[in-house]
């Protein structure tokens, strides 16, 4: 069959993107950010498309000429900077749905979630429920799947914020610890919408895809934490307003373009539980969470990102911060910045005019690390200024080099930092 994927570059996308290419269907997969999706799967043909910005049904009827089927994986959490929810969500595919009829598309695969609920009021169910009742009255031959926490060998979101705080030294801080929460393979939710796209799912179900168990988000952690081969570790109970101080902040950080699983939407819906009230019928057996942790072994590098996760926060806020106060104080002590150019030979208006364009400089790389959108060129650019200034500085004062303070030293893991920054800041 030919195929159109929505978010083909996303959690759920890339791997039912994989294993559709895998079982020899012809693909047509869109998405905001393509470049590593395409290098990962070549053989998939990629288009770089804002799916929030299809909103009329002429967009889509390029997208669609020639397909068979449509697979809607793609979603976002919470509005921000990079994120419209009711344009993607519900907009958007009002439009496709329309576009759709026209071009006598055969079925739609839609992945959807539980939308009701503690969270049922928020922009991301109100969107998605509002899409789906529009599929179910469409006309249009559908399959509806609502997969439960998702758990496989590649995380994002939620999974990923599981195994930070598994790997979190000497305890477990969690929120909402006896929360009830189903899981679903990542497996699964793909042999799904591989049978559905198949027959193996007849049209016009509306499926949750959730293993038989139910945990609580302390056991669901706790399992993770052995499966990344750390000893147990005692449940620390964060206080509420604790909690919901960080959503705020996460929710701040979402306008510079960080897509926390902190964030105020997920935290509702986390408090309400993860659990599944239709029809759960499906044609397979699903893993358990045991079934699915042990299939892929956890290794070196598995550690390494659960222990990163939440120093990435971290390490980008510190430059970010570093480098935008060390251009205030420069600026607000200019005379005495200058002061220290002029003592090496430097004449003074040309210390006053260096002095005022690194401070701005480094205020200007402060705020760009702080966006997600310019936070690589922001590192790129501290770690190339701070070779201009060690590279600066030993040629009009060497002798600093041997000062007390290590006022030329200290810049060496100032760069290491940012290298590493530089490394972890990829999200998928």
């Amino acid at each position: 069959m030919r195929v159109l994927i929505l978010g083909g570059n996303g959690l759920i996308g890339s791997a039912v993107t994989l294993a559709l290419a895998q079982r020899g269907h012809e693909l047509l997969a869109i998405g905001r950010d393509i470049a590593a999706a395409s290098r990962r799967m070549p053989g998939v043909d990629w288009r770089k498309a804002d799916i929030a910005g299809l909103t009329e049904v002429e967009a889509w009827l390029p997208l669609l000429k020639g397909m068979d089927a449509v697979i809607n994986c793609a979603g976002a959490l919470q509005d921000g900077v990079r994120d419209d929810v009711k344009a993607l969500q519900e907009t958007a595919m009002l439009a496709l749905y329309d576009a759709s009829v026209r071009s006598g598309i055969k079925l739609v695969v839609q992945i959807s979630a539980r939308t009701d609920g503690i969270a049922a009021a928020t922009e991301f169910l109100a969107t998605k429920r509002e899409a789906d009742e529009a599929l179910t009255r469409s006309g249009l031959p559908f399959v509806i799947l609502r997969p439960a926490l998702v758990i496989g060998r590649n995380c994002y979101g939620g999974s990923s914020l599981l195994r930070a705080l598994a790997a979190f030294p000497l305890v477990t801080p969690l929120v909402n610890a006896d929360a009830p929460i189903e899981v679903t393979a990542l497996d699964d939710v793909t042999l799904a919408v591989i049978l559905a796209l198949e027959n193996g799912i007849p049209a016009g179900r509306d499926l949750h895809v959730a293993a038989p168990q139910t945990f609580t988000l302390a056991e669901i952690v706790a399992r993770h934490r052995a499966w990344l081969g750390l000893p147990t570790a005692s449940v620390l109970a964060v206080p509420i307003f604790v909690a919901s101080a960080v959503s705020r902040l996460a929710d701040g950080l979402g306008w510079l373009g960080w897509r926390s699983p902190l964030r105020s939407t997920a935290m509702v819906a986390a408090s309400g539980g993860v659990t599944s009230t239709g029809d759960v019928n499906l044609p397979f057996i699903p893993k358990t969470l045991d079934e699915t942790l042990h299939a892929q072994p956890a290794g070196a590098q598995d550690l390494w990102f659960a222990r990163l996760y939440l120093l990435k926060p971290l390490v980008i806020g510190t430059l970010s911060l570093f480098w935008f106060v060390s251009g205030v104080v420069s600026l607000t002590l200019f005379d005495a910045s200058s002061a220290h150019l002029t003592k090496v030979g430097v004449p003074l208006a040309g210390a006053m005019l260096l002095t005022l364009a690194t401070s701005l400089a480094d205020i200007g790389l402060g705020l760009a690390a702080a966006a997600r959108r310019t936070v690589r060129p922001a590192l790129l650019g501290m770690i190339g200024l701070s070779l201009c200034y060690l590279a600066t500085a030993s040629m009009l004062a060497p002798s600093l080099w041997l000062d007390p303070l290590g006022v030329l030293v200290k810049v060496i893991p100032q760069i290491v930092l940012a290298v590493v920054a530089l490394a972890i800041i990829e999200e998928r």
